[in-house]
């Protein structure tokens, strides 16, 4: 694992010596915030060594460096999900190699399905924790010490300074966020009805199939994280009412530019 980490390293440094200052993972549908970077180089996934491709529409597959409020960045227009047959470790993989290019800081975003019934789509949530059970474990197996400690802790997933910076920005723009509880599942199925209810009674506001085990790697590593989702849907709905994956791109397009907006401004802040 290490080799593969230091060869992909090594294959990016050869194409972009600068070392970015902050990591950012954008989720589906919200590709279009690459805008905002003031791109330097770009790399596809297909490129690098040992690095998965991206299969889901709405993923770009490549890695964006640059510029943004100040601060050298690389962007991940893509990301990588259990349900598109990759292992765990392959999931987590691009996390290891933005630590190891010299990330400090690590932004992620995600589309998801409400289960809080007083959110709406279109909402903005930061996530202030997270529901790992139904997802596996990156971590599992032999432990490499140079990634980070056998058990790390996971109290403070998220951290609690970069919380506090995105609400205030927030709060100066008259930007509404929820804040709440993010449960990670497999995919690629939308719940059904029975396990949104279930999600409900066990804390969670929102639902998706991403993100968790990104974050798990993150803390593993040693990495502050701020994670925000856009909630495309709504899951404890009615009767009639199903989901598509193009309505979820959508929703996420036009909550785009709010979500953009705090980020920006937050790694102005990093």
């Amino acid at each position: 694992m290490l080799n593969e980490i230091n060869e992909a390293v090594q294959f990016i440094q050869s194409k972009y010596p600068t070392r970015p200052f902050a990591g950012i993972v954008l989720g589906s549908g919200l590709g279009s915030f690459v805008n905002e970077i003031e791109v330097e180089c770009e790399i596809p996934y297909s490129n690098i060594p040992h690095f998965p491709l991206s299969t889901v529409k709405g993923h770009t597959g490549k890695l964006i460096f640059g510029n943004l409020s100040g601060k050298k960045v690389v962007a991940m227009a893509g990301r990588f999900h259990y349900y598109e047959g990759y292992s765990t470790s392959e999931v987590v993989f691009p996390i290891r190699v933005l630590k190891f290019l010299g990330i400090e800081n690590l932004v992620l975003s995600n589309a998801a399905g409400g289960i809080n019934q007083t959110y709406k789509v279109g909402d903005l949530m930061i996530i202030l924790d997270h529901i790992s059970m139904l997802t596996i474990n990156p971590l599992l197996g032999k432990n490499e010490e140079a990634l980070g400690e056998r058990f790390p802790d996971m109290s403070e997933p998220y951290k609690h300074v970069l919380i506090k910076a995105a609400k205030q920005i927030a709060q100066e723009n008259n930007i509404e966020l929820k804040e709440g509880v993010y449960a990670g599942v497999t995919g690629p199925t939308f719940e059904t009805r029975a396990e949104y209810k279930m999600l409900n009674i066990l804390g969670a506001d929102a639902v998706g199939m991403s993100t968790v085990q990104e974050v798990i790697a993150a803390v593993h590593l040693g990495l502050p994280v701020f994670a925000m989702s856009v909630i495309t849907d709504i899951g404890i709905r009615e009767e009639a009412n199903t989901i598509t994956h193009e309505e979820v791109l959508q929703a996420a397009k036009d909550a785009e530019p709010k979500l953009a907006l705090i980020f920006k401004q937050l790694i102005a802040q990093l």
